[in-house]
């Protein structure tokens, strides 16, 4: 699903990783993480596809509210157990997005 998101501008938190063999836990967490993130102040959607690299885009309003969400204690938690389990690699962007149009 495409995320509905405001008038720009907003932020963009472009999350990118390949994963391990493991997946104990892994659909779970992930599932907890986005309705975690839902409740979140400035959240504003999120959008996310998984082949040989994943790719997981959330969009916020604002950079405080991206910085509260990476020290939520649930969400640090998830990060601990990614780099430990799931992920042999990722890389996180933080992008402003300044223009955005739709077909």
């Amino acid at each position: 699903m495409i995320a509905k998101t405001p008038t720009p501008p907003y932020y963009a938190v472009i999350f990118t990783s390949i994963r391990t063999d493991i997946d104990e836990g892994y659909g779970l967490t992930a599932d907890a993480m986005v309705t975690l993130a839902e409740k979140q102040p400035g959240f504003l959607g999120v959008e996310s596809a998984r082949n040989d690299v994943g790719i997981t885009v959330s969009y916020w309003a604002d950079l405080d509210s991206i910085k509260q969400w990476k020290s939520n204690s649930e969400h640090l938690l998830a990060q601990k157990l990614g780099r430990e389990k799931w992920y042999k690699t990722f890389k996180t962007r933080i992008a402003k997005v300044e223009r955005d149009y739709d077909f």
